[in-house]
């Protein structure tokens, strides 16, 4: 019905206003390339990729079917036209300089935070951001322990990433991995950027709720499906991926909001790139597979003490 209504409109313009429309018409097909001369060709899609890990085990990674090296992880870089990552490092990973590839670190926190420590991997400049294991660690987001972490996250301007959703080990308690639970977190401590990592997959609502309601919270994509997926159905990939990451950028209505990321090793870049660019407008490519990530994790900068 709507095209038929479009349609008639059309009819009914004044002759006047019809002749310009021709004529603009028939500029566009002059200006067209000649038949059989394709148009020149897009600038690749500058891409970060803002959650990844790389304590490598210089070994093929089952879950992710990668293998899980500096090499690789450089080489699909390069494949995909990715720029820059955020690597998420846990309490217990040693530190490697990876600078070399554009990739910030994030200091990976345990249930109590040695904050003399934390403030000096901060001040380094080493590490640019701050990871918390919801659900691993057996507490939640607004637990006093994670305080400190919050006073050196405003002081140094640096964002705190949490491990929002599902989690891979059956010793982690979910309850303490609920998205709705960041939002005291966002409400006490506005001067604070806070991620929700995985989009709290897959209690998407609460995740896109909380974005939407505080001005300093984003979200990340990463995971909603790992392996290979060249493997999975068509409609697999579409029910748990395009489906739940189009309707948090709809809900959450605002392009600034959501960051590309991928989890690797546990899934290969180039493909769940493909993936994720169905459920977001092409217009908003740029933003949430480019500046989102380049804004918040600050890869024009290096962080400040106040």
């Amino acid at each position: 019905m709507r095209e038929r209504i479009e349609s008639n409109r059309m009819l009914m313009l004044p002759t006047p206003v019809l002749c310009a429309a021709l004529a603009v018409a028939v500029l566009g097909c002059a200006s067209a390339p000649p038949p059989g001369k394709a148009s020149p060709a897009e600038p690749p899609l500058a891409v970060i990729d803002a959650h990844i890990h790389t304590n490598f085990t210089d070994r093929f990674y089952q879950p992710g079917k990668v293998m899980d090296s500096k090499a690789e992880l450089a080489a699909e870089m390069k494949r995909y036209n990715v720029v820059g990552a955020v690597s998420m490092n846990h309490a217990d990973d040693a530190y490697a300089d990876l600078s070399d590839l554009n990739v910030v670190q994030c200091v990976g926190l345990p249930a109590k935070v040695d904050a003399e420590k934390l403030e000096a991997d901060l001040a380094s400049g080493r590490f640019r951001c701050i990871k918390i294991y919801l659900g691993y660690v057996h507490q939640y987001a607004f637990d006093p322990n994670y305080e400190p972490a919050y006073r050196l996250a405003e002081k140094y301007r640096v964002p705190v990433v949490f491990h929002t959703g599902d989690t891979d080990s059956r010793k982690a308690k979910l309850k303490y991995a609920d998205p709705l639970t960041i939002d005291e977190v966002a409400v006490d401590h506005p001067n604070v950027t806070f991620v929700l990592a995985h989009a709290g997959n897959p209690w998407i609502e609460s995740t896109a709720e909380v974005a939407y309601k505080n001005p300093n919270v984003v979200i990340d994509g990463s995971a909603f499906l790992i392996g290979k997926l060249q493997d999975y159905p068509p409609e697999t990939l579409e029910t748990y991926v395009v489906k739940p990451l189009r309707w948090i950028f709809g809900y959450v209505n605002d392009p600034t909001k959501l960051m590309f990321g991928t989890d690797w090793p546990l899934t290969e870049i180039g493909p769940y790139l493909e993936v994720f660019k169905r459920a977001i407008p092409k217009e908003h490519w740029q933003a949430v597979f480019h500046d989102n990530a380049a804004r918040v994790y600050g890869f024009d900068r290096q962080p400040t003490a106040k």
